[in-house]
C-alpha cells in the first residue's frame, strides 16, 4: 500500500444542474459530461496537476502550487463558457493531505468540497490559504466573500472568489457570486401553511392541503415546482424569502393560512415574488369544509394564471382532479400522509384505513395505505408475509381505480422485489412509476438503491438515480442516506463519509440520520465516533432489533464482545417472548458474533419467511464477513436467483 502525506492544492470542480438534465435528456447529459471531462483533463494536465478521480459529475485534481490551481481553475471556467450548457462550480483548498493508492484523503479534501458545492454558478471560491499564496500576484484578482462555519470544520473560514478575466489595473468588479442568479420565471416552492387554529392538532390539514397544491402543481411540465421535504424545511423559521428562492431554485413562493372552526374555513395565500416581495396574487376564503376541493383547485389554477403557465387539457384535468368527495375520508388521507412524512407508521396506516373504509373508491388513500404496509414490511417493523401481500392488494386496488397514480408502482416495485422476488416486476413498476412522474423522489430512491444497486449492482447507474433525487431535493436527508449506501457498496469510502454527513446535517435529530453516521464511522475505524451515534440511534428508535444489530457490529469490531453479547441476549428475549425480530437481522447478529451455523440457521429461516432483508444481501456491504465468505453463504445467493 503506497502512503505519503505531503502538502497540496485540492481542487473540486462540478457541474452545475446535471443531474436534471440526465433526468431530461441522458444522452445529452452524457455529451456534455464527456466535453467537460475532456476539456479538464488537458488543462489539469498543462497546469501540472494530477487528475484524481471523477466523483458523479465532478472531479477531483491536485496541483503541487496554489498558483497553478487557480490558474488551472480560470482557466476550466473560461473554456467552458465556449460549450453550451456547461456551467461549473470550483473549490480549491491548499492543505496536508495523504495520498494512498491514487486517492487523497484529509480534511483539506473536505474543505475544497464545501467551498465548491457554496459557490456560485461559473464562479472559484477560495479558502484564505489559497488567497494569501496568491496575493502577490497581479494577475490573480480576489475578492472577500464572507465568513463562515463550514459544514464538519471546526473554525469559520474565509472565502474569496477569483475574480476571472481580473484586468490588474483595474478594480476587481467581475463576480459571480455579485451577478443575480436568475431563476426560472415559471417556478415555485409551496411553503407549508399556517395552522392558525385554536387546536395544535390541525396541523396536519393546514399541512396537507400545502402538500396537496404542491403535488398537482409538480405534474406540469412547463412549471419547476420545489419538492415537498425541501419546502416544508423552512415551517416555522422566520426566514426571508430571498433565501428561500436562493436555497431552493425558484422565483416565486406560495404561502398561506388556515383557520377552522368547526365546519367553518378561512383560507389565506398569496404567490409571492421572491426578489422584491411583490405579491403577484392573493385571495382569501372563507367557505364551509365542503369546499375544501374547489378552494385547491382554485389556488392551483392561480398560480398557473399569474406565472402564465399554459395548461394542456390533460394538465388542467390532473389538477382539478378530485380523488374524493367525502371529506371525512379526505381527512383521515391528510391525517396519514401526515404520520406517514413523520415515520409514525403505525398511526398513519389506521389513518388510511379510515380514509377506505369510509370511501372504498378514494385510489390515493389505497396509495397511500400500499405506502404505509411497504415501508412497515420491508423495514421489518412487522412480518412480510403479514403485511406485504395487503401492501399489493392496496396497490391493485389503487391502480384500478387510477392508474395515472406513480405512487401505488412504486409500492409494487418494492413489494417485487422484497417478497416476491420477481425481478422483472420489480423493475417495471418502479420505471412505470418514474415514467408516470419523473418528480416523484421516492421512486428514483428505491429503485437507485434497493434495486439497481443492491439487487443487480449497477452501481453507477444506481448513483445517478441517487443523484436525480437529490437534484428534486436537496434538502431531503433520506437521498443522501440512499446515496451513502450506494457510494458505500460501490467502495467510494471517501466520497460515501462526505455524503453520510450532509444528511446527517440535514436531519441530525433522526433515527436514521444518527445510524448512517455511526455507520460510516464505524467503516472509517473511528470507533469513539461511531459508538456515539449509533447508541444515539438505537435509544432515538427506542432499541428497534436493527439498530440492535448495527451495536454488536459495532462492539465485536471494538473486541468488546461481552457487551455485544449483552446486546444479542436481548434480541433472543425478545423473540422468545413472542415479539417479532426479523429472521434476516438474527442471522446477521450471530454472524457478527462469529456463529456462523446459527446464522446459517437463521438465513435459512428468512428464505422460509421471505423476509424483505433477503433482496439485498448479495451485494449489501453490512453482511458479516465470516458469514459471506461461508460456501454456503454462495449456495444460498443462488438459491435467490439474482439477475445478472
Amino acid at each position: 500500500m503506497s502512503q505519503s502525506r505531503q502538502l497540496a492544492a485540492i481542487m473540486f470542480t462540478d457541474i452545475v444542474g446535471y443531474t436534471a438534465l440526465m433526468g431530461d435528456d441522458e444522452q445529452q447529459a452524457f455529451e456534455l459530461l464527456n466535453k467537460n471531462r475532456h476539456l479538464q483533463k488537458t488543462l489539469i494536465e498543462k497546469f501540472n496537476g494530477k487528475w484524481i478521480k471523477e466523483l458523479g459529475d465532478g472531479i477531483l485534481a491536485t496541483f503541487l502550487t496554489v498558483t497553478d490551481a487557480v490558474n488551472c481553475a480560470c482557466s476550466i471556467i473560461k473554456r467552458s463558457e465556449s460549450v453550451n450548457g456547461l456551467q461549473l462550480r470550483i473549490g480549491i483548498h491548499q492543505a496536508e493531505v495523504v495520498f494512498e493508492n491514487n486517492d487523497v484523503f484529509g480534511d483539506g479534501v473536505n474543505i475544497a468540497s464545501r467551498l465548491q458545492s457554496i459557490a456560485p454558478i461559473g464562479g472559484i471560491f477560495i479558502s484564505e490559504t489559497v488567497r494569501s499564496n496568491v496575493a502577490n500576484k497581479k494577475e490573480i484578482k480576489t475578492s472577500f466573500i464572507k465568513e463562515e462555519t463550514l459544514k464538519h470544520v471546526k473554525e469559520p473560514i474565509r472565502i474569496y472568489e477569483v475574480i476571472v478575466d481580473a484586468d490588474p489595473s483595474q478594480p476587481a468588479i467581475k463576480s459571480a457570486y455579485e451577478t443575480k442568479k436568475i431563476m426560472p420565471k415559471k417556478s415555485i416552492a409551496v411553503l407549508p401553511f399556517i395552522n392558525m387554529s385554536n387546536d395544535p392538532d390541525q396541523e396536519y390539514f393546514s399541512d396537507g392541503m400545502a402538500e396537496e397544491i404542491l403535488n398537482s402543481l409538480s405534474h406540469l411540465k412547463n412549471l419547476k415546482v420545489a419538492g415537498r421535504t425541501s419546502s416544508f424545511q423552512f415551517k416555522g423559521k422566520n426566514i426571508d424569502l430571498r433565501e428561500v428562492g436562493e436555497k431552493l431554485g425558484v422565483s416565486t413562493v406560495l404561502e398561506g393560512s388556515v383557520r377552522r372552526q368547526g365546519n367553518k374555513l378561512r383560507i389565506t395565500a398569496q404567490l409571492i415574488n421572491v426578489e422584491d416581495g411583490f405579491h403577484l396574487w392573493s385571495e382569501k376564503y372563507d367557505r364551509n369544509m365542503d369546499d375544501i376541493f374547489a378552494i385547491q383547485d382554485e389556488i392551483a389554477l392561480a398560480i398557473t394564471e399569474n406565472l402564465e403557465v399554459i395548461l394542456l387539457e390533460k394538465e388542467k384535468a390532473i389538477i382539478t382532479k378530485s380523488y374524493t368527495e367525502n371529506t371525512e375520508a379526505y381527512e383521515s388521507y391528510l391525517r396519514g400522509r401526515f404520520y406517514l412524512n413523520k415515520r409514525f407508521l403505525f398511526q398513519s396506516l389506521e389513518q388510511f384505513k379510515k380514509a377506505v373504509e369510509i370511501d372504498p373508491g378514494f385510489a390515493k388513500a389505497y396509495a397511500g395505505l400500499a405506502d404505509a404496509y411497504v415501508i412497515l414490511g420491508f423495514y421489518n417493523y412487522l412480518p412480510a408475509k403479514e403485511v406485504m401481500p395487503k401492501a399489493r392488494n392496496a396497490a391493485d386496488v389503487a391502480i384500478r381505480l387510477d392508474n395515472s397514480l406513480c405512487e401505488p408502482y412504486c409500492s409494487l416495485g418494492m413489494y417485487y422485489a422484497s417478497y416476491e422476488w420477481n425481478w422483472n416486476e420489480a423493475k417495471n413498476n418502479f420505471l412505470k412509476s418514474i415514467q408516470l412522474n419523473a418528480r416523484y423522489v421516492q421512486s428514483h430512491v428505491w429503485f437507485g438503491h434497493y434495486y439497481l444497486c443492491w439487487i443487480e449492482g449497477k452501481f453507477e447507474e444506481a448513483e445517478r438515480y441517487l443523484n436525480i433525487a437529490i437534484e428534486l431535493e436537496p434538502y431531503n436527508a433520506m437521498s443522501y442516506i440512499n446515496k451513502f449506501a450506494v457510494l458505500l457498496t460501490a467502495g467510494k469510502m471517501e466520497e460515501a463519509f462526505l455524503t453520510a454527513k450532509q444528511g446527517y446535517e440535514i436531519d441530525p435529530d433522526s433515527v436514521i440520520g444518527n445510524r448512517i453516521m455511526g455507520l460510516a464511522y464505524c467503516y472509517k475505524k473511528q470507533y469513539a465516533e461511531a459508538t456515539k451515534y449509533l447508541e444515539f440511534a438505537s435509544k432515538l428508535s427506542n432499541y428497534a432489533a436493527f439498530n440492535q444489530v448495527d451495536l454488536i457490529k459495532l462492539y465485536t469490531s471494538m473486541g468488546l464482545e461481552e457487551k455485544a453479547e449483552n446486546v444479542m441476549e436481548d434480541l433472543k428475549l425478545r423473540f422468545s417472548r413472542g415479539k417479532y425480530v426479523s429472521s434476516c437481522i438474527m442471522s446477521f447478529a450471530e454472524g457478527f458474533l462469529g456463529n456462523i451455523d446459527e446464522a446459517l440457521k437463521w438465513l435459512e429461516k428468512s428464505f422460509d419467511d421471505h423476509d424483505a432483508y433477503l433482496c439485498i444481501i448479495k451485494y449489501y456491504p453490512f453482511v458479516p464477513v465470516k458469514l459471506r465468505q461461508n460456501s454456503r453463504f454462495d449456495y444460498f445467493i443462488s438459491k435467490m436467483n439474482f439477475p445478472e
